[in-house]
């Protein structure tokens, strides 16, 4: 497999947005930027915050999530980046808060930054890390999902989200190398 050229955080723009479940994928690209020493900059051109490790784009999209799409094919295209060297990390209301899952392809599981991914690249073919954020059905709260993504997860869950971005960021060397299968491994197996 070849290593990820371009590792995309899913989240929405502005300070309102911040902390919020839905911005997982922000928080991971900050704390990648941060251990690689990538300052993350505004890019018109790819309509989002950009920098650059070596061959290996970091992305934060500034479209709002349901255009992410549009960020990720502009950088995508202009280096010839083909999807399966693209890593998008997304929150995932499939698995509980701190769960993780790393994958190439699939479905969209009803995730606007996801679906707009894939009708922009036109392929569904791109690697995705899913931060388990859970789901308010699962959770035993009745709050719609809309509102659930767009809020901060509560004391009890924010530990665990916590400590599955830490372990994302251990899991990095493998996946820099482009080691998928050991990475899978290393994140799929129990939390520790």
């Amino acid at each position: 497999m070849n290593p990820p050229r371009l590792i995309v955080g899913l989240g929405n723009p502005g300070p309102e947005y911040e902390a919020t479940r839905h911005n997982a994928g922000f928080w991971f690209v900050d704390q990648l930027a941060a251990q690689l020493k990538v300052t993350l900059a505004p890019q018109a051109k790819f309509f989002g915050r950009a920098g650059r490790s070596g061959e290996t784009w970091l992305l934060q999209p500034t479209t709002f999530m349901n255009r992410s799409g549009q960020a990720v094919a502009a950088l995508a295209n202009f280096y010839k980046i083909p999807a399966g060297e693209i890593l998008v990390i997304h929150d995932e209301l499939d698995l509980p808060p701190g769960g993780i899952r790393l994958k190439q392809g699939g479905g969209n599981g009803g995730h606007n930054g996801l679906k707009d991914i894939q009708a922009k690249l036109g392929t569904p073919d791109f690697w995705r890390l899913r931060l388990g954020i859970g789901h308010p059905r699962s959770l035993g709260l009745a709050q719609q999902v809309v509102d659930f993504v767009l809020h901060q997860p509560r004391k009890e869950e924010l530990p665990e989200i916590e400590h599955a971005l830490a372990r994302c960021l251990l899991a990095w060397p493998k996946l820099a190398a482009g080691d998928f299968a050991g990475a899978q491994q290393q994140l799929h197996g129990k939390a520790v």
